[in-house]
């Protein structure tokens, strides 16, 4: 078994006070025995301004944030998942929503682009999300990764409400699901423990949802409620709210025995 850890932040539009705070949390989380970290998404910056995102956007190999991601995870000998970082693109005005991955060693391992941007009208609280603006769609390559825990596929937020991408990354071997997200607070209390656990359900695999919490500058309200939940949908541990994180075990043996006695992959029968 290993021991996992999904962190809670609310960041807002400084990144050295965001990566500060992720810092504390990650050395937190590392001295309660997590061998693998997954950080929310827009961790290292919620600006003001959705373009803010752009001034502080990296080249991938180079820059501040991807240079803190690499030193924590050698530091303290844990994986880390990097949230989302702002990567270059081929639009000047735009950025890629990249969710990085660090081995212990520090080593960058894999990257997934964000599919699904977030264009939404929320009526019943007058919200408006049009990410779209800023964020360049991500090509359609899922990517799961070999790791010491098990076999890791890689989500970002609004992924969450399509199934076929988690299917996708189930065919691709994944056992454990990592989403770090930042949801809204009014479509966090509607959806997303249903969304989440149904994903564990459907693709027998846990997930690890690392979840913006709390109010930010900008304005915005988020959900939170960050949690990790095994294959039968129960919810192995959670942080509803503010900045934290949640800490839970991974058992493949326990894993494998479900898919086993209870085949429904096998049992599919569209694809």
């Amino acid at each position: 078994m290993s021991k996992v850890a999904a962190i809670q932040m609310a960041s807002g539009p400084n990144v050295d006070a965001n990566l500060h705070e992720a810092g504390r949390l990650i050395a937190q989380a590392t001295a309660a025995g997590a061998e693998l970290i997954v950080l929310p998404e827009n961790f290292a910056i919620m600006g003001i301004e959705e373009s803010d995102k752009i001034a502080v956007r990296e080249v991938q190999g180079n820059g501040p944030i991807q240079t803190f991601i690499s030193d924590q995870a050698k530091f303290h000998n844990t994986w880390i998942v990097g949230g989302t970082i702002p990567l270059e693109c081929d639009d000047p005005n735009k950025i890629l929503a990249a969710c990085m991955v660090y081995d212990n060693k520090g080593n960058f391992i894999e990257r997934y682009d964000k599919i699904h941007l977030f264009d939404v009208d929320l009526v019943d609280t007058g919200e408006k999300y049009i990410e779209s603006e800023t964020i360049e769609f991500g090509s359609l390559d899922l990517k799961v990764v070999d790791s010491p825990f098990g076999k890791i596929g890689l989500a970002v937020c609004y992924d969450l409400r399509f199934p076929e991408l988690f299917r996708g990354l189930l065919d691709l071997g994944a056992e454990i699901i990592v989403l770090p997200a930042a949801f809204t607070a009014a479509t966090g209390k509607a959806h997303w423990e249903s969304l989440l656990r149904a994903r564990a359900i459907e693709n027998l695999t846990y997930i690890i949802a690392s979840a913006q919490g709390g109010y930010h500058l900008n304005g915005r309200a988020t959900h939170g409620d960050s949690m990790i939940i095994d294959p039968w949908g129960a919810i192995l541990n959670r942080i509803k709210h503010g900045a934290g994180f949640t800490l839970a075990e991974i058992n493949l043996d326990y894993l494998q025995s479900r898919r086993k006695t209870f085949p429904c992959i096998q049992h599919r029968r569209m694809k």
